[in-house]
């Protein structure tokens, strides 16, 4: 069985059975303000304990004052994040391409929010075949250095409405970003602002999910009352 790695996001390593297994790209998807950026800055707080993180921000929801509100008193975990903003896609091929390059032993964890903003921007334009294959790169480049590293990847990815079936979400970057992620977890939120983690796949875990809450401190689960009649 893979090692697991804790994020320290609990509800996260509770659904993996311990936390993100090296080797492989994890997606996490789903609407703004569900908690996805919270799960990675926590993701990347965990690893910086050991190692060093590279954390690409698209959105610019990284925010230094939220990191430091997770960081409590390890404030100088910070020091080992690593964060990179490109502003279009073009930027983010850049990083991408020089990925490589700024990999080491020291680095632990690769953190992508999102990977598909910034790609859907350019979907707009008459180049959606380049756009794919760009994205395409982009994630083999991420599987290869996850795969020969032995290092997690980490990245969230925006949803959109699928018109054919009401109610159903679908993925910015679709198959391109499912055929490369040997884990996905959608992440739910519903009219009274409740929010669903939801494993949809894994190579040897089952279809589950848990309800949670986004604290001062995280992402903390419900806990259901049960009344016996």
């Amino acid at each position: 069985m893979a090692e697991k790695i804790s994020t320290g996001c609990t509800v996260l390593d509770e659904i993996l059975k311990g936390g993100l297994e090296a080797g492989i790209i994890t997606t996490i998807y789903g609407p703004s303000a569900t908690g996805k950026t919270n799960i990675c800055m926590l993701s990347a707080l965990s690893m910086a304990k050991t190692k060093k993180i590279i954390y690409i921000d698209t959105e610019g929801n990284a925010s230094l004052a939220r990191l430091i509100q997770l960081a409590g008193k390890n404030i100088k975990l910070l020091d080992n994040i690593l964060i990179l903003k490109p502003t279009n896609f073009m930027e983010q091929k850049d990083i991408f391409n020089r990925l490589k390059d700024m990999i080491s032993d020291k680095i632990g964890i690769i953190i992508v929010d999102t990977i598909s903003m910034l790609y859907r921007v350019e979907l707009g334009g008459n180049k959606l075949y380049e756009i794919n294959q760009e994205l395409g790169k982009q994630l083999s480049y991420l599987l290869e250095i996850a795969r020969k590293r032995e290092i997690p990847c980490l990245i969230t990815a925006q949803v959109y409405n699928d018109f054919d079936v009401p109610g159903n979400m679908k993925i910015v970057g679709g198959e391109i970003i499912k055929y490369s992620s040997k884990v996905l977890i959608e992440i739910t939120i519903d009219e009274r602002s409740n929010r669903t983690m939801i494993l949809r796949k894994h190579s040897s875990l089952p279809e589950s999910k848990i309800e949670f809450k986004i604290t001062q401190n995280g992402l903390e689960k419900i806990k259901k009352n049960f009344i016996l009649g």
